[in-house]
């Protein structure tokens, strides 16, 4: 599906805000409120857009302690890791990547302590062949 300008305007106040109402998206994309309807309910049955979620507040999410896991996984145990991890409320991201590691988990909880309680989790995940940790001290540029 090729997006028009109309529909990106759209996205892009849906992802500051996903609970912004219909009027106040066609206030903003300057088109009618029934316009602003068709255009989402096209976008949601052509797949562009999957569902509208909650996005955490700057200070809730600054006060997150963030960590990057890097795990090896044991031949053919890669789907039932991945579903143990959907499980886990701390891993926010699953990546599969190439090079010395197959996938890296982006995860983030309260404390040093949790997170420290959650890559023990994912060391003893049946597959798991390793781990190496990398907590985020800081983030420089986030777009």
């Amino acid at each position: 599906m090729k997006l028009t300008d109309i529909d990106r305007l759209l996205i892009r106040h849906l992802r500051e805000n996903a609970r912004i109402s219909t009027t106040d998206l066609a206030r903003r994309a300057e088109v009618s409120r029934t316009t602003v309807q068709n255009r989402l309910e096209r976008m949601e049955r052509e797949g562009v857009i999957a569902g509208y979620t909650l996005k955490y507040g700057p200070a809730y999410e600054r006060a997150l302690v963030r960590a990057h896991i890097m795990i090896t996984a044991s031949p053919k145990a890669s789907w039932a890791i991945e579903a143990a991890l959907r499980g886990m409320d701390e891993v926010r991201a699953l990546y599969s990547v190439s090079g010395e590691y197959d996938m890296i988990a982006d995860v983030a909880a309260g404390s040093v302590a949790e997170i420290d309680a959650a890559i023990d989790r994912i060391g003893l995940l049946d597959g798991v062949e390793r781990t190496m940790s990398s907590v985020l001290l800081s983030t420089r540029i986030e777009r």
